[in-house]
């Protein structure tokens, strides 16, 4: 829980700042003092309160929030993009018409002030005083400018109103455009990806060895049972020799999600399904979970390997704790690879179940064939993916770290926003070949 507090807590200052520029470029720029600055100012500030307020609140309970916080997320998260990615060409422009302004403004010089004397009278007059010279020319009461005059102090201010509007509704119509977009995709049906993977001890009379993988499922408050019924369907249809579930399954105790993931008893393989814990799990009760998901029919492998006999060879499936548990003992302690991996027969080949791919660092001292891993999401949402690439060494499909292979699938649910855009919810079956 206090982990969790931490983040939101980091999250609230980041999100206060955010909406601190968004009121700038949606609110102050594109209006004038007066009612509407003042409701948007309002507005600006209740949407700054909602995402903690939605990440405290589902926490306690109150998934009625989540709905419109976790939208207003993803929302914010595209204006963002959008207004920043914006500010070079608007600086751009506002130079080009700067320059407009400045070459379309009067050079010419005033003209010099001339003594004009007015005409004498043809007629003697000695009582009427001489007329006074007129100085033609001379400063007065300036003239109003002709039509069509332009001048920088009268258009460049309803010029830059103008560029501020037309930014904010292209970012407002860009951003709801791909939110609506990732709702649907992260909504709608895991997509199966297929790989074939080829270990150099695997025995040739496992060839073709099918591992069905899911991660990331992310029960909560926005998925439920039906959510765990479709991802159990679509491995059942798989007809899988294993199936391996690699952490994140649930946002919440076994008291709020039990009954949601009960239809993981449902599963069928031909060697056994397993289980390893994910971050989340340590948010939400990980002793409690550990003990449900057993209960269910999946193997928890808590740093821990187990053999698979197939087809008249030998393969080693082996799990371990998430890397976020660290430092923890008892039933939720942290990774332990010399547990799962040392003192095992060098001559079989070995697939580890870790959650996060950043395990394969260590894994691969151990001379790990394989893992297969989940967290990344692939991403979730373009751009974001370019930040997760910064804290994991693979962040979607098939890659390799130290000569270890590591597969990641892109999660079959999401967390946070109900948004899925560049990585769709995947099931992967991955096939193993003998080289």
């Amino acid at each position: 829980m206090l982990a969790v507090l931490g983040f939101v807590a980091v999250l609230a200052l980041t999100t206060g700042l955010i909406h601190l520029y968004l009121w700038k470029r949606l609110v102050r720029d594109t209006t004038g003092p007066g009612r509407w600055r003042r409701i948007g100012g309002i507005a600006a500030l209740v949407l700054a309160l909602l995402v903690p307020a939605t990440l405290i609140g589902t926490q306690a309970g109150l998934y009625w929030l989540a709905w419109p916080g976790y939208l207003w997320l993803a929302v914010m998260f595209y204006l963002l993009v959008v207004l920043v990615v914006l500010e070079v060409p608007m600086l751009v422009t506002r130079l080009v018409l700067r320059r407009r302004l400045a070459a379309a403004e009067p050079t010419t010089a005033a003209p010099e002030p001339v003594l004009v004397a007015t005409a004498e009278p043809t007629t003697a007059a000695p009582t009427t005083a001489a007329p006074e010279p007129v100085l033609v020319g001379a400063a007065g009461p300036p003239e109003p400018p002709a039509t069509g005059a332009v001048t920088a102090a009268d258009h460049d201010p309803g010029r830059r109103l103008l560029l501020a509007r037309g930014a904010a509704i292209f970012a407002g119509l860009t951003a709801t455009g791909i939110t609506g977009y990732g709702v649907r995709t992260a909504l709608g049906p895991p997509r199966l990806d297929r790989v074939q993977i080829p270990l150099a001890k695997l025995p040739r009379g496992m060839d073709g060895l099918r591992i069905a993988t899911v991660s990331d499922i992310h029960l909560g408050p926005l998925r439920g049972r039906a959510h765990t019924e479709r991802i159990v369907a679509a491995i059942n249809r798989l007809d899988a020799d294993l199936v391996a579930v690699v952490g994140d399954l649930v946002d919440g105790s076994v008291a709020e999600l039990g009954p949601a993931a009960a239809p993981l008893r449902d599963l069928r393989s031909r060697y056994g399904n397993f289980f390893v814990t994910g971050n989340h799990e340590y948010y939400s009760g990980v002793e409690e979970w550990v003990q449900e998901v057993d209960r269910l029919g999946l193997r928890v492998l808590q740093n821990q390997r187990q053999e698979i006999r197939a087809r008249g060879g030998v393969l080693d499936l082996a799990g371990v704790n998430d890397l976020d548990a660290t430092g923890t003992t008892g039933l939720a302690a942290g990774p332990d690879f010399a547990a799962a991996l040392g003192d095992r027969d060098q001559s079989r080949p070995v697939v580890l179940l870790a959650h996060q791919p950043l395990a394969a660092v260590e894994a691969a001292q151990y001379g790990v064939d394989l893992q297969l891993s989940g967290h990344t999401h692939g991403g979730q949402v373009v751009p974001f993916n370019l930040v997760v690439r910064l804290a994991q060494p693979v962040v979607s499909g098939l890659g390799e770290v130290d000569g270890t292979k590591v597969y990641v699938t892109n999660g079959a649910g999401f967390w946070g926003p109900p948004v899925r855009v560049g990585a769709e919810p995947q099931i992967s079956l991955v096939e193993l070949r003998s080289a």
